[in-house]
């Protein structure tokens, strides 16, 4: 059973972030090659099955380096270890982009809400005639750096690879609930594992049972352990890792 493992770069980054610590220098180096085997070999009905990692592919933007020029540094290094170490298979590239949006001003209520914040003492908001206006909104202009077209290249190749029958399982390591039809699709065809590499709990649109279409679906969450023991050499040849890493 030849499985396709498909990676959203960003999502898992973050997710290791909010696992592991932002500050921590020990997981950041990750060997995707190593962390899929470990996946996969933990799956014994997948494993009775004869099943091999196939292909890896890595869905990523790559930051801007004017704006950030040592972050793009250590991008750079990074996916050219994965590249030396044959740690993926393929690579899909999206991009950032900077971008001038308006809101409302907003802070975080109960249960993860969001709740706009309107007009009152200290703060108030007065007409021309210098009478109160009860409720007023504030919008505020922000410049937002968006990531663009890592999960469509998920969703994209993971596709692709089912429909043309050069994959016999997936595992996708992902929380972007974008993601909910191509997997749910998905699932119709082959085994399907869902990978949340986030602390957070999994989205709910990426839920489904083990029994959906051709069925031996699963879904697991990452841990610290997950990412401290599947590390790459350092260096990977010429490719040392990053001060902090």
């Amino acid at each position: 059973m030849r499985v396709g493992v498909y990676i959203d770069g960003l999502n898992l980054y973050y997710g290791g972030r909010s696992i592991c610590g932002r500050g921590r220098p020990d997981w950041r180096w990750l060997d995707l090659r190593q962390l899929s085997q470990r996946l996969l070999d933990r799956r014994r009905s997948w494993t009775a099955r004869s099943a091999v990692l196939h292909r890896i592919v890595y869905c990523t933007a790559f930051m801007d380096g004017g704006s950030n020029p040592s972050g793009r540094q250590n991008q750079d290094r990074y996916v050219a270890a994965l590249r030396a170490a044959d740690a993926i298979d393929s690579l899909e590239e999206g991009k950032f982009k900077l971008r001038i949006t308006k809101s409302p001003l907003g802070v975080s209520g109960r249960n993860g809400s969001a709740n706009v914040v309107t007009s009152r003492w200290p703060v108030v908001v007065q007409d021309a005639l210098g009478n109160p206006v009860p409720d007023a909104v504030f919008l505020v202009s922000q410049i937002r750096n968006e990531e663009k077209g890592a999960d469509v290249n998920v969703a994209s190749r993971l596709l692709i690879d089912i429909l043309s029958q050069h994959v016999d399982a997936a595992i996708v390591m992902s929380n972007d609930s974008d993601l909910s039809l191509p997997i749910r699709e998905s699932r119709l065809r082959v085994p399907v594992g869902v990978v949340n590499p986030s602390a957070g709990q999994l989205a709910g649109d990426l839920r489904g049972s083990t029994s959906d279409g051709v069925g031996d679906h699963w879904w697991y969450q990452l841990d610290r352990a997950d990412f401290t023991s599947c590390q790459l050499p350092n260096p990977v040849g010429t490719c040392a890792k990053p001060l902090g890493w």
